[in-house]
């Protein structure tokens, strides 16, 4: 098996959705002060397509999606967060959270557009290798399974829960959380290609496309 890349293409939000962001994962951090916090290697981002790449491929990869970039409107890209919701993440009595998001017809299509894009360079049977990690770190089988089956899972119209992560949360906090409301509208601002930590945190910055406002 070639040596490989847990890869997450992913669109860097707007402002207004980070200080969204980072304020629900303080609440998160309240709840379970051992989770993670939003930060330099824990970047707030909306994950489009994650995907085990070949290493050796790397820079085909992002070529491919700089081509997908060069004929897509950007300027259509664009997403609405509706609730707070959360997701069992494998760790007992929490759950992991995230800002869940409406994305536009346009999401879709340079989802689809990415992958078709992508697919010549992936490889399955990703281990913990292929992530970033801290000393002593383990990557949770829940990571490991995420990426592995992103594909179908996550792709199109009713499988794609298009997120921004926030942290994690006892289980009896969640439920206060969730019945809060926070509608807003959210931007891109670039695409980037991140290497991926524990938990589908983006912890390696590998490339960037900025988008023109």
């Amino acid at each position: 098996m070639s040596a490989l890349t847990a890869s997450d293409i992913l669109v860097n939000p707007d402002e207004n959705t980070l200080r969204h962001a980072r304020a629900w994962n303080a609440r998160m951090r309240e709840s379970a002060p051992g989770g993670f916090a939003l930060d330099t290697s824990h970047q707030p981002h909306i994950t489009t397509l994650q995907r085990y790449v070949r290493t050796a491929e790397l820079d085909d990869v992002h070529a491919a999606i700089g081509d997908t970039l060069a004929t897509t409107d950007t300027s259509a890209l664009s997403y609405r967060a509706v609730a707070i919701k959360h997701a069992d993440w494998g760790v007992p009595g929490q759950g992991l959270a995230g800002i869940l998001l409406e994305p536009s017809e346009p999401v879709l299509d340079f989802q689809a557009g990415l992958l078709a894009a992508v697919t010549p360079f992936t490889e399955p049977g990703g281990t913990a290798a292929a992530f970033v990690t801290d000393p002593g770190e383990d990557i949770s089988q829940s990571t490991l399974d995420w990426v592995e089956h992103y594909v179908p899972a996550q792709i199109g119209p009713g499988k794609y829960t298009a997120h921004v992560t926030v942290g994690f949360a006892r289980l009896d906090d969640l439920k206060t959380i969730e019945a809060e409301p926070d509608v807003f509208d959210v931007h891109p601002d670039a695409v980037a290609v991140y290497r991926l930590g524990n938990s589908g945190a983006a912890r390696k910055l590998l490339t960037s496309w900025t988008i023109p406002s």
